[in-house]
C-alpha cells in the first residue's frame, strides 16, 4: 500500500488528458457504455467485472471497473499520504480497483455537477477528473454529488477491444448512474446482465452486443 500511495503522489498533478489523449473518441463508439465480462472470462482480474468506458476511439479504449474494491485502501488514508487535510465534511468514499494499468494513478468518476480544469465530461451526467484538486474539494465537502474513486484503469490498444467483443469476451450494456455510483458492488454484474434481459446460464455461446 505504501508503494501505491508513493506512486499516487507522483502522478497526482497530472491531468486526465495526459492519460487518455491518445484515445480520441468519436460518436458511435462505446464511450459511456458498460462492458460486462462473460462468464467464460479467463482472466481472473476481470471475472464478473463491470467496466465503465470513459473513452473509446480509433486508437483504443480506456475504462474503470466499477464493481471491485481496492484491497484495504482507504480514502482518508490517501488524503493523509497526499498531505490533504480531512474535515468533518469529508465523505466516506470506498477506494475501488479501476483496473490493472497504472495502479498508483487515481481517478474520480463523478456526476456532471462538478466541472473544473482537468475534468473530462463523458456525457451530460458523468465526468471524470484525475487531478489532486478534486481530492482537495472532496476533503472539504465541495466535491461532486456522486463519486466513484478508483486506483488504476483498464486500457485497450487500437482494435483490441473490438477483437475481444468478437471473441465473446464481453457484452455491452447501456449505463446508468446506479450502475456506476451505488455502493452495492456485489450485485452489479447480475444487475447489468438483467438490464439487457440476459441469463448468465445462456451465455456460453453468445456473441457480444456492439
Amino acid at each position: 500500500m505504501k508503494d501505491i500511495v508513493s506512486r499516487l503522489k507522483k502522478s497526482a498533478g497530472r491531468s486526465l488528458a495526459e492519460s487518455v489523449s491518445k484515445w480520441a473518441a468519436k460518436p458511435g463508439w462505446l464511450t459511456g457504455q458498460l462492458l460486462v465480462a462473460m462468464p467464460s472470462m479467463a482472466d481472473p482480474r476481470f471475472a464478473r467485472a463491470v467496466i465503465y468506458i470513459c473513452t473509446h476511439g480509433p486508437s483504443g479504449a480506456m475504462g474503470l471497473i466499477v464493481n471491485r474494491l481496492f484491497g484495504e485502501a482507504d480514502f482518508r488514508m490517501l488524503l493523509e499520504q497526499l498531505n490533504i487535510e480531512a474535515s468533518a465534511a469529508t465523505p466516506d468514499i470506498p477506494v475501488q480497483f479501476g483496473g490493472p494499468v497504472e495502479m498508483g494513478r487515481g481517478f474520480v468518476l463523478h456526476s456532471g455537477d462538478y466541472l473544473r480544469e482537468g475534468t473530462t465530461r463523458i456525457d451530460d451526467s458523468v465526468a471524470v477528473t484525475a487531478t489532486v484538486e478534486i481530492l482537495q474539494d472532496l476533503a472539504s465537502g465541495k466535491g461532486p454529488e456522486r463519486v466513484m474513486m478508483a486506483l488504476g484503469y483498464t486500457g485497450w490498444s487500437a482494435g483490441q477491444l473490438e477483437e475481444e467483443l468478437k471473441s465473446n469476451g464481453w457484452l455491452t450494456v447501456p449505463s446508468d448512474e446506479a450502475m456506476i455510483f451505488d455502493a452495492d458492488l456485489d450485485s452489479k454484474w447480475d444487475r447489468a446482465m438483467a438490464k439487457i434481459g440476459v441469463s448468465p446460464a445462456m451465455l456460453s455461446g453468445s456473441a457480444g452486443h456492439a
